[in-house]
């Protein structure tokens, strides 16, 4: 477990319509910026796009960190790259996970895995060797403002657990359900990264609220 908890801000809960803003506010405190991307077939609804990330790309240094929740991500990677991908996380559940990895590290960015709720965690054994990021969901993907599943604390800590020899290496990343009451838990459980959106972007005092999150 890292010595302090990282956060991989969700732009997804920012104003959209003003995402520069959104990430200036944010880039005093922000580890990373989380950037789902949705085809309408995995999950429901479209989300992120290659030419947003690009024209978001400069207007911060942080590591942007790219979530494809789609069912063909390898045929993405390349562009997502290109245009300013630092972490490419896909998911276990494609037939192309293998290949959209593979894609990944060719690129020379960190890869990642996520897992669906309903997905076994042991289903990720076959990659462990290849990631960097193995990414829980604790709600299902795809629909915003969802409590946090009752499995998610205990799959986190049974991945942590499964990562083995990996666990030094790999970071494990909590995705949905992160409210005040579920950080602690999540953290507890295992989890070196949360990915928190409404929790900063409705937050009247950034300082505080990551010096608490910091603190977990």
């Amino acid at each position: 477990m890292n010595e302090r908890l990282l956060c991989d801000v969700s732009l997804w809960s920012a104003d959209l319509a003003n995402l520069a803003e959104g990430m200036a506010r944010m880039e005093a405190f922000a580890d990373s910026f989380h950037l789902d991307v949705a085809d309408a077939h995995f999950v429901p609804g479209l989300l992120f796009f290659p030419d947003l990330v690009r024209a978001l790309r400069p207007m911060t240094k942080k590591p942007f960190h790219v979530h494809l929740m789609v069912e063909r991500p390898a045929s993405l990677v390349e562009e997502f790259v290109e245009c300013g991908a630092d972490v490419v996380t896909v998911h276990v559940e494609s037939a192309e996970a293998g290949a959209a990895i593979e894609a990944v590290r060719r690129a020379g960015r960190r890869a990642g895995l996520a897992l669906r709720p309903d997905t076994t965690v042991a289903d990720s054994l076959p990659y462990l060797d290849s990631i960097d990021t193995l990414l829980l969901l604790g709600t299902m993907p795809g629909v915003k403002g969802q409590d946090l599943l009752p499995s998610a604390c205990e799959r986190m800590a049974e991945a942590a657990a499964l990562l083995g020899k990996h666990r030094s290496r790999v970071r494990l990343v909590a995705d949905g359900g992160i409210r005040v009451h579920t950080v602690p838990l999540l953290r507890r459980a295992g989890a070196d990264v949360v990915v928190p959106g409404s929790l900063v972007f409705q937050s009247a005092d950034l300082a505080e609220t990551f010096a608490w999150l910091r603190g977990q």
